[in-house]
């Protein structure tokens, strides 16, 4: 549906700055909008520390070797 819509700003766009201007206005949030209370500005890193990743491995190490002596 945003195809669509974007297709049809493209083809009514008498310049580049008016197409983009109408597509900022598209994807714009709705008027009145707020992010929940205690959201960050910017969402957390999803990295694993050095720390978090020997971690583990150190498990799945483990676990693998419980799993072997089966």
């Amino acid at each position: 549906m945003l195809n669509a819509a974007e297709a049809q700003l493209d083809a009514g766009a008498k310049d580049d700055s008016e197409r983009a201007r109408k597509r900022a206005e598209l994807y714009a949030p709705p008027k009145g909008y707020r992010p929940p209370a205690g959201a960050a500005g910017r969402p957390r890193s999803a990295a694993m520390g050095r720390n978090e990743a020997q971690a583990l491995m150190a498990a799945m190490a483990s676990e693998d070797a419980r799993l072997m002596r089966r």
